[in-house]
């Protein structure tokens, strides 16, 4: 059986996670989304104000697909 941790992750009133939340979101590091990101990997990700966020839903999306 697999363990799962829980993190605290700041998620803005529309749904919005900054980098660093998405990647404690994923148990992953920031630059790793970073880098699948530059490789067209990953959740799906948008930029707003030069600033590159994720929808929780995306990740939630991300996770039960298997990506992380």
């Amino acid at each position: 059986m697999e363990s799962v941790e829980k993190v605290r992750v700041q998620v803005l009133p529309d749904g919005r996670l900054n980098r660093a939340n998405a990647a404690l979101y994923l148990g992953r590091s920031a630059k790793t989304l970073a880098e699948w990101g530059r490789l067209g990997q990953g959740p799906r990700s948008f930029m707003v104000g030069g600033r590159r966020f994720y929808m929780l839903e995306d990740l939630e999306r991300f996770v039960e697909g298997g990506g992380a």
